[in-house]
């Protein structure tokens, strides 16, 4: 066991209506976590929305991969969410992808992931794990694990849009269940008659931008 080193965990893209989730992990020492929180390490959403902020996360997700001890990721498609969704098992696909993590990176004094409930259970089979809220203010390696899973999530959002956009115009909103992102679904169902093969079907359209009465979408189930 490597007593100086800190795990941190951190997902991006956990309630966006389109598009993958993403979980990502970070193995720091104390060093290298000063040093990236002088470069302007913190949590991926202080940096907003815009052309910027996606550029800032970028530069440093690539300097936190080239500092870190170690540093991975797990992206959720949509498939897969829907089918964790459609049984109320979100957290669960976050809890076994954040296992998966835990058990590919080196092994850490700490491991400390962001939501004090969601991964809160994962103590049982990891001791040394901490889970709380807020942990990106509190721990430099989850603000580098939530800056990698953004800036990856912005990625793989930007080429979604990329495909649309012709068509479309630019698709805004970051995928979010927003009136861009509700009118962009809506118009999309206009033409096709079936949500956009990136939406995720067990998200509250239904009412939203599809009518009550026609069945786009799996049966609704409750977001956990």
């Amino acid at each position: 066991m490597n007593q100086d080193l800190v795990l941190g965990i951190d997902e991006a893209g956990r309630g966006p209506g389109l598009g993958p989730m993403v979980l990502a992990a970070v193995a720091l020492d104390q060093a290298t976590a000063e040093m990236l929180v002088g470069a302007g390490i913190k949590d991926s959403k202080a940096f907003g929305s815009g052309v910027a902020a996606r550029r800032a996360r970028s530069r440093l997700a690539a300097l936190v991969q080239r500092l870190a001890a170690w540093s991975a990721v797990e992206v959720c498609d949509v498939a897969e969410i829907d089918a964790f969704v459609a049984r109320g098992g979100l957290n669960q696909l976050e809890r076994e992808r954040a296992r998966s993590l835990i058990r590919r990176g080196p092994i850490s004094a700490r491991v400390v992931a962001d939501g004090r409930t969601l991964f809160g259970p994962l103590r049982a089979e990891f001791p040394q794990l901490e889970a709380m809220d807020r942990a990106e203010d509190a721990h430099p390696a989850v603000a580098a694990a939530s800056i990698c899973a953004k800036a990856l999530r912005d990625e793989l959002f930007a080429a979604i849009a990329a495909r649309y956009q012709a068509e479309f115009g630019v698709l805004r909103g970051g995928g979010y269940v927003n009136p861009a992102t509700c009118a962009f679904v809506a118009e999309h169902v206009k033409r096709y008659g079936r949500l956009p093969v990136e939406a995720r079907k067990s998200w509250p359209w239904r009412g939203i931008v599809l009518p009550e009465t026609e069945d786009f979408a799996l049966p609704s189930a409750p977001v956990r």
